[in-house]
């Protein structure tokens, strides 16, 4: 039985945040009705010429700089050739052999642990328009409203081993380009789409395999089943002897497959050839510092702060530094609850908020809990005036939005932490009194005895209790 292992590339186009297009001064607004942001530019009227949009090369050149790649001081825009009914050229400008950025690498988070993805290239290009189907009867409309949208398509070496590794990938990817202000990262509106490039090989064997592209992925979830149905489908191929075709293919996800679309072109199938109507881009080394100097901090470096600053684990930075807005949320808690209980901040967000945004489905930014207010309620769990426990249902009445702060609820609901030792003491005499085995056991060495006794005293007070402080006690009283 042949051992098969997946190699797995993406091609990521992300859709620059310019209010224009790519080559003309028409608007890039989402949603308008068909045809009316297209030029003549764009439906490719005799006679015009296009201009590049500075913006968009300005964005290109910040995501160079923040994946390490380097950015080429003169880079060319060619015609790719191919007739599509909603590609009015004829052609799609975009770059090719000198793109006008190359190399560079983004680290991922997988259960293995971190690795690194080698990037191919990131070069500017155009969007095509949208051809439409189902409205209208036996006939397809065109809408040219994307015509032109600049987009930037991001190219990563083979480096991806299975389907959650190249989701992990495109989350990265997408939370980068939204970290730096480069797109607005909309899947729904086609403004970050993926294509995966799929093939198997025998496991220890160097060769690639025979590649199929599937076009067009718009979500995480249809990119991780797209690949599994495929790496499914070419391993099923080979082992009944058969041969992979290379093609590219299309993601059905009613019916959880993919299917073919086309034979899948090379290069030279698309004449690439300068653009004879744009001269070659320059870009200078003053324009390129300009631009670094205005990035914010990148999330390798915060990650690598947040390990030092707070003195949190691999893990925690890294999911901490997922995005740019979770960073801001945890740093803004941390810093108002204190250095010392960072951890304690961290755990909240990394747990309890996480979950909780991850159950109603919406970001952090809209989180009912601000940081602020976390770390209000971090602060009565630090003074001793509720435990953790109390303070997962403080949390959840803030989350459910019952109103006013932790203290309101912790009042309102007599919440307080239970700390007087003459009420603790009398309180744990019954619980020894009514539980003469356990005693017996932790007498006898059996130390998990203890922790059935602090949680008998802790439903004794309805989790109100100290839980510290009611170790200390049966500890004093069970050594007497």
């Amino acid at each position: 039985m042949v051992d098969w292992e997946v190699v797995i590339g993406l091609e990521t186009h992300a859709q620059l945040s310019t209010l224009s297009k790519m080559f003309s001064g028409a608007s890039t607004q989402f949603g308008a009705a068909p045809n009316t942001h297209a030029c003549a530019i764009d439906i490719a009227l005799p006679g015009v010429l296009p201009v590049a949009n500075k913006g968009a090369v300005e964005r290109a050149i910040r995501f160079g700089l923040a994946v390490g790649g380097t950015i080429n001081r003169t880079s060319v825009f060619a015609r790719k050739n191919y007739f599509y009914p909603d590609l009015p050229k004829g052609y799609q400008i975009s770059q090719y052999e000198l793109p006008i950025v190359q190399g560079g690498a983004l680290q991922i988070l997988t259960k293995h642990g971190a690795k690194t993805v080698r990037l191919t290239r990131a070069h500017l290009e155009e969007d095509a328009g949208k051809s439409l189907h189902e409205d209208f009867h036996g006939m397809s409309g065109i809408d040219l409203n994307r015509a032109g949208t600049p987009l930037l398509e991001i190219v990563s070496e083979p480096d991806m081993r299975s389907a959650e590794e190249a989701v992990t990938y495109a989350k990265a990817l997408h939370a980068l380009v939204r970290w730096i202000d480069i797109c607005d990262g909309n899947m729904q509106e086609g403004s970050f789409r993926c294509d995966a490039n799929v093939s198997v090989r025998p496991t220890g064997e160097t060769k690639l395999g025979t590649r199929c592209e599937i076009k067009n992925l718009n979500s995480f979830r249809f990119l991780e089943r797209a690949i599994q149905y495929e790496v499914r489908r070419q391993t099923e191929i080979l082992e009944s002897g058969g041969t992979v075709v290379q093609e590219t293919r299309l993601y059905d996800p009613d019916r959880d497959e993919t299917r073919s679309m086309r034979t899948k072109e090379d290069a030279h199938d698309y004449r690439y050839f300068p653009d004879p109507d744009l001269s070659p881009l320059a870009v200078t080394a003053e324009w390129i510092e300009w631009i670094r100097a205005r990035l914010p901090e990148l999330p390798e470096a915060m990650h690598r702060r947040f390990g030092v600053e707070y003195e949190l684990t691999e893990y925690d930075a890294r999911v901490l530094t997922q995005s740019r807005e979770m960073a801001a949320y945890f740093e803004t808690a941390a810093r108002l609850l204190g250095r010392d209980h960072a951890k304690l901040c961290a755990n909240w967000v990394v747990g309890n908020v996480a979950a909780n945004l991850n159950r109603d489905g919406i970001e952090i930014d809209r989180a009912p809990v601000s940081a602020a207010a976390l770390a209000g309620l971090l602060n009565r769990v630090v003074d001793g005036t509720i435990s953790g426990k109390i303070a997962k249902e403080v949390f959840d009445a803030l989350w459910a939005g019952e109103g006013g702060d932790a203290d309101s609820i912790i009042e309102a609901r007599g919440l307080k932490q239970i700390s007087d030792a003459g009420a603790l003491e009398t309180i744990a005499n019954d619980v020894l009194a009514a539980n003469p085995r356990q005693v017996e056991d932790y007498r006898a060495g059996k130390e998990r005895a203890l922790n059935s006794l602090v949680g008998q005293v802790m439903k004794a007070t309805k989790g109100k209790a100290n839980p510290a402080q009611v170790t200390e006690i049966l500890k004093q009283k069970l050594a007497g």
